[in-house]
């Protein structure tokens, strides 16, 4: 528990860290989108889940990282242990040591965690202008918004800022980013990606299918704790049927 709060406290301050230069003025409210896991009798859509991260994979996975996933979680949302062999190798990782000592690279394993796009810290601020980009893995959990806010996030961004704000060189404006000022440019345009089960590659569509993925990497256990939780409550009304029956009846022989 003290490492999950540890790191869900990194990957907040990671997404402050990338307000570099912000304004101060803050963001709007975000407005409220409906998702298939909210209430009672959520569940995530596997589908949707799938596009997301080709979404991730194809387009943010090339700054942000997703450490806490391992490529193997990627069969609770639907591919299959061959694809997920075949999508981990795709990446290599640093291992070792051999017989001679030596550290060496090789293609990811299932069981490895995603591999970061950057060797470090330093590494990734060089690359993208002293801004840090956030690790995802968390993202859904640490903004009090959620998905709400990444959804809008990526359709946020305007063409130029209101008169008199003021941006940085590598700034764009965002209006649901706190301060409006962000680091990374817009990420979704139509049709920059194609699906594997043909359906259209929208702007819209795009981020409702990453923010579905990173809302399933921030709680995969999801679906499992609301079946758990139906399970209790059935159990709970079951067993108060009973003990008001059996209250009846102790009290009736009483009565007589």
């Amino acid at each position: 528990m003290r490492k999950f709060i540890l790191t869900a406290a990194a990957a907040v301050g990671l997404s402050l860290a990338a307000t570099t230069g912000a304004n101060a003025a803050g963001a709007i409210e975000v407005p409220d989108e409906s998702w298939t896991w909210e209430g009672l009798f959520g569940y995530y859509d596997k589908a949707q889940l799938q596009r997301g991260f080709q979404i991730y994979n194809e387009i943010c996975s090339s700054c942000h990282g997703l450490s806490l996933v391992a490529y193997r979680n990627l069969q609770e949302i639907g591919f299959s242990e061959d694809q997920v062999k075949n999508i981990a190798a795709q990446r290599e990782v640093e291992d070792g040591p051999d017989d001679t000592g030596e550290m060496f690279m090789r293609p990811a394993l299932p069981a490895d965690r995603f591999v970061s796009p950057f060797p470090n810290e330093e590494a990734a601020r060089f690359a993208n202008g002293g801004a840090l980009p956030p690790d995802l893995s968390l993202m859904a959990k640490a903004r009090p918004a959620g998905a709400d806010y990444i959804y809008h996030l990526m359709l946020g961004y305007k063409d130029e800022a209101p008169e008199g704000f003021e941006l940085g060189a590598t700034q764009y404006y965002n209006e649901y980013f706190p301060g409006h000022a962000i680091g990374m440019p817009p990420q979704l345009y139509e049709g920059m990606v194609e699906y594997a089960d043909g359906t259209e590659a929208t702007a819209e569509q795009m981020a409702h299918d990453i923010t579905g993925f990173l809302q399933w990497a921030a709680e995969p256990e999801l679906e499992e704790r609301k079946s758990l939780g139906i399970k209790v409550m059935l159990f709970l009304i079951v067993l108060t049927a009973m003990l008001y029956a059996l209250k009846r009846r102790i009290w009736s022989d009483v009565e007589h």
